[in-house]
């Protein structure tokens, strides 16, 4: 399985998978649909895209404390995974990322910097290839509707 990565500059050196925020009155579905058109220019929902019914719950690293409101301390992700044939080539949002690779899920989890994006990683590696196949299928003609 190979994970696409995006290189970061700001506010620190690191690379990740597509993420983002919420914007008003946006459900988490959608905001990783419209995260990862923004980010890739791909369309999520013409692939197998998956709501893992995962919520990752953690402080905000004080490098991103700016980008909140000052009551806000901690930050929910919800975790998605998009499952693509094979790699596609994408269109950079050269205003967030200046880089992107895909990688053996192996490699990318030793170059991303969060740990929420490395465990998000760990749990889509761990589908045996077989039953992937299978499942991508399933969502695939199950996704559009």
């Amino acid at each position: 399985m190979d994970v696409l990565l995006l290189h970061r500059q700001q506010p620190f050196d690191f690379w990740q998978s597509v993420t983002g925020s919420l914007e008003p009155d946006e459900t988490p579905r959608e905001a990783a649909v419209r995260e990862v058109f923004e980010e890739t220019g791909l369309s999520a929902p013409d692939y197998a895209f998956l709501d893992w019914g995962l919520n990752n719950r953690y402080p905000i690293p004080p490098k991103w404390r700016h980008r909140y409101a000052p009551e806000v301390s901690h930050n929910t992700e919800t975790v998605f995974s998009l499952c693509l044939p094979t790699p596609l080539p994408i269109t950079l949002d050269a205003a967030e990322h200046h880089g992107a690779e895909w990688l053996p899920a192996r490699d990318a989890i030793d170059r991303i910097w969060s740990w929420t994006n490395r465990d998000a990683v760990r749990l889509c590696a761990r589908i045996d290839p077989r039953i992937s196949a299978t499942f991508t299928r399933h969502l695939a003609s199950t996704s559009k509707n």
